[in-house]
This record gives C-alpha cells, sequence and structure tokens, in this order.
C-alpha cells in the first residue's frame, strides 16, 4: 500500500508541478513510451536467466501485500515451538517423531495453521527435530547446517531484489538511448521551422526524462521493497535456529524461546513479560 502512496507522490512531485507551468500534452510520446517499455523488457530478459525471471515475477505482487511476519506471528512460533520443547523434554525426542513426519497432521503444528501452512517455515523446523531425533550430530556441527541453510535460502531471496536493482540502474541509460534516437531524427529535419524542431527536441527529451523517471520513482522502490522484505523473512529462520540450539544446549523451553525472542526486531519482538503471559495463558486453554 505505501508503494502505490509513494507512486502518487511522486507523480505528483514531477508530472503535477509541471503541469502548473507546462502543457502535458508536451509529454504525451507514444512512441517514447514504447521504445522504453522494449527497452526494459528486452535488457531484464537478455541479463537473466530463468530461474532469475520467474523468481522476480513470482515476488513482485508481493510488494504490495501486507507484511504476514508481524508480533502476532511470532507470538504463535515462540508459543509452538515451546509445547514441541516442552513435549520432547516431558516424553523424550522420540515423542514428536509423528509430529514431524506429518506435521500437516500434527496435533501440536495444527494449533498453529499460518505457520503450519508456510513450507519453507515447517520444513526448516522439522528437519532440524529430524536431526535431533536422530542423535548424530551435535549443536555445533547442526548450528553450521543451519547457517549453511540460511545463508542459500537468503541468498537465493535476494535475486529479485537484486534483478530490479539492476534494471533501475539501466533505465537512466535506456532513456538516453531513447533520446538520442529523438536528437538523431531532429538532425534530420534541420530545415524545418523552428516551432517544429523545437516540438521534436522537446520530444527526444522525453525519453531521458522518463528514464531517470522510472528509474528511481518506481523501479527502485520495487527493488527496495523486494530487499525489506527478503531482510524480514529472513529473521524468521534465525528464531528457530536459536530456539531449537538453546534447546539442544540444555536450556529448558521457557528459557529456549527466550533466546528466539531476543533474536526479533524491536518493533516485532514483545517483552518478556508478554510472551510469559501469552505461554501460560495458551497452557490453560
Amino acid at each position: 500500500m505505501l508503494l502505490i502512496v509513494g507512486y502518487v507522490i511522486v507523480l505528483l512531485s514531477s508530472v503535477g508541478t509541471y503541469a502548473v507551468h507546462g502543457s502535458l500534452a508536451a509529454l504525451w510520446m507514444p512512441m517514447e513510451y514504447l521504445a522504453i517499455l522494449g527497452l526494459a523488457i528486452g535488457g531484464f530478459v537478455a541479463g537473466n536467466g530463468k530461474k532469475t525471471i520467474n523468481a522476480t515475477l513470482k515476488a513482485l505482487p508481493g510488494v504490495l501485500k501486507p507484511a504476514t511476519l508481524n508480533k502476532a506471528l511470532y507470538m504463535d512460533l515462540l508459543a509452538m515451538l515451546y509445547e514441541v520443547l516442552s513435549k520432547v523434554r516431558k516424553e523424550g525426542l522420540m515423542s514428536v517423531e509423528g509430529d514431524i513426519e506429518t506435521p500437516e497432521s500434527s496435533a501440536i503444528f495444527g494449533k498453529y495453521p499460518t505457520i503450519q501452512h508456510d513450507h519453507h517455515v515447517m520444513e526448516f523446523i522439522c528437519d532440524y527435530l529430524r536431526m535431533m531425533v536422530g542423535g548424530n550430530l551435535n549443536a555445533f556441527e547442526i548450528e553450521n547446517l543451519m547457517d549453511i541453510e540460511i545463508e542459500t535460502h537468503h541468498q537465493e531471496a535476494h535475486i529479485p531484489a537484486h534483478a530490479m536493482s539492476k534494471l533501475a540502474d539501466a533505465m537512466p541509460a535506456f532513456g538516453i538511448v531513447v533520446c538520442v534516437m529523438g536528437v538523431v531524427t531532429v538532425m534530420g529535419s534541420v530545415g524545418a521551422p523552428p516551432a517544429v524542431l523545437g516540438k521534436m527536441i522537446g520530444g527526444a527529451l522525453v525519453g531521458t526524462f522518463l528514464g531517470i523517471l522510472i528509474s528511481y520513482g518506481f523501479v527502485a522502490p520495487v527493488a527496495g521493497q523486494l530487499e525489506q522484505k527478503c531482510e524480514e523473512e529472513g529473521k524468521i529462520f534465525q528464531v528457530i535456529k536459536s530456539v531449537l540450539l538453546a534447546s539442544m544446549n540444555g536450556y529448558a523451553p521457557q528459557v529456549a524461546v527466550e533466546f528466539g525472542r531476543k533474536v526479533l526486531y524491536s518493533n516485532d519482538r514483545p517483552s518478556f513479560i508478554e510472551l510469559e503471559a501469552d505461554l501460560k495463558e495458551r497452557k490453560h486453554k
């Protein structure tokens, strides 16, 4: 939603202020718009592989959706991990084997549908709980594996943001290309009346205007939004990592979830009292 608000402000600040003392009709150059669009699409396709293109197209609608990773979701995550680790502490690691093998039918995970339906998060939790049940790896080895997986996920998640950032960097140059093509046309019409030449030169300059405006006013903000979402989405894996490793190192479930709470950004982090009260309330339901 804020992206749309930002776009409106950009248009009002550029085109809106120009309209006060100029004619908007002078900016209507359909062929320049078409050329810029074609160059942008062509450059994007030529500069990226099929995987990157598909990932970017899939990620773009997400910039208009509200954030799902918020304080309430993290409270659910910490409560779910607390419940799993409490069961492990009381009944042993083998007691959660059924939950991690079929998480879609788990009674524990079923209490938290938002998290249960996130395939990547559930796979991360179940994979490392499975390793803990196996007992063949120590906490240091599992931590190393977690770091590798999180880094891989981080790099993969940033692919759309990097692709859009490169496109934003290229747009001013595409604008110059369109402008130069317009200037070449002007040079071939030097015998035309000044009024005609002026209109043609103005049309050529529209290309530069469009390239810069689209780059910094439209494409770069999308790249920024994708970048921020990647950083936010990576935090949930760090929380899970901290909680599970704390449990492996012998901490009680109540203390282990505190490790996870401390990882969260300040605006998403519940206070110690809030988390404790929430866990007690869920326990008595």
